[in-house]
């Protein structure tokens, strides 16, 4: 394990956000969908790709809060760009479950 800083960790800008809209992602290598994630009127609306395909289907991901990092640069996966990491935990068979917050809160508050 990497230990970093209390500085590095908090150069990770993790928001909270909501999943407004998902697409099937059929150009991914391995089965995902495209995301986009709103996270509040500071910061917008935001773009991802998720490989969640196994615990979660389309209809069920609209209106989801999520966790993301806000501050990577954007990526290009495929066709697709990405430009936000929207956080998850592998399961014991390594399938992605998304981490979110637990209580209701605002859209785009930051992890402390």
């Amino acid at each position: 394990m990497n230990e970093i800083t209390f500085n590095d960790f908090m150069a990770v800008d993790i928001r909270v956000g909501e999943i407004t809209r998902v697409e099937l992602f059929p150009e991914a290598r391995n089965p995902a969908y495209k995301l986009w994630v709103s996270l509040g009127d500071h910061i917008g609306e935001k773009k991802s790709s998720a490989q969640i395909t196994v615990h979660y289907q389309p209809a069920d991901l609209v209106g989801k809060r999520v966790m993301a990092v806000v501050n990577f640069p954007p990526r290009q996966i495929g066709p697709f760009m990405s430009e936000i990491l929207v956080l998850g935990v592998p399961d014991a068979a390594g399938d992605i479950i998304l981490v979110s917050p637990d209580s209701e809160v605002p859209l785009g508050a930051r992890l402390h």
